[in-house]
């Protein structure tokens, strides 16, 4: 018996399998015309997410700036609620038509209590600064008067000033010692 040399084949048989083989590699491996298409849908893929994104952001803008809005416009709504409790007392007080002066006193200071209630739910807070050092911060000089306090110190306040929530709403208008 012949034995076959592996070595030896058969040309006809060398070429059917190197075309064979080319042609699942023809199978396999895409076309350009295809991975041009297939890189395309890709790209615009990316660019839809892209526009997605750049909407959504001008939309999360546009909501912030109209919450902003919102928000600056209304503010002062709860304040403005308590402050009419306010002006409802004193259109009351002045509605009275045989007041004495004793009850147009005490109407004050229940309006003044009134007030300072509101004030107080707000965190306004009066800036009274008698016997204190000045504070160009808080206190506006508006003159200087021989006292018997040391230097540069508060000795009579003429109108008060106010702070909300520690700033600053209107200093306090003071006379300050010149000292001794």
């Amino acid at each position: 018996m012949e034995q076959e040399n592996p070595a030896q084949e058969n040309p006809a048989q060398e070429n059917a399998s190197a075309e064979a083989s080319q042609g699942d590699a023809n199978e396999i491996m895409p076309s350009l015309e295809e991975m041009l298409q297939a890189a395309e849908r890709k790209a615009q893929e990316h660019y839809d997410a892209w526009m997605y994104a750049k909407a959504e952001g001008e939309n999360i803008r546009r909501r912030a700036a109209e919450d902003v809005s919102k928000a600056q416009k209304f503010a002062v709504e709860r304040f403005s609620n308590e402050m009419l409790a306010v002006k409802d007392s004193l259109e009351a007080g002045l509605a009275v038509e045989t007041a004495t002066v004793e009850n147009f006193k005490s109407g004050m200071e229940l309006t003044l209590k009134q007030l300072s209630n509101v004030f107080e739910k707000f965190n306004i807070t009066e800036i009274n600064p008698v016997g204190e050092k000045l504070d160009p911060h808080k206190h506006q000089a508006i003159g200087m008067v021989e006292s018997d306090l040391p230097a540069n110190t508060v000795a009579s306040v003429m109108q008060k000033g106010y702070a909300l929530n520690d700033r600053v709403l209107r200093p306090a208008l003071v006379m300050v010692s010149k000292g001794k």
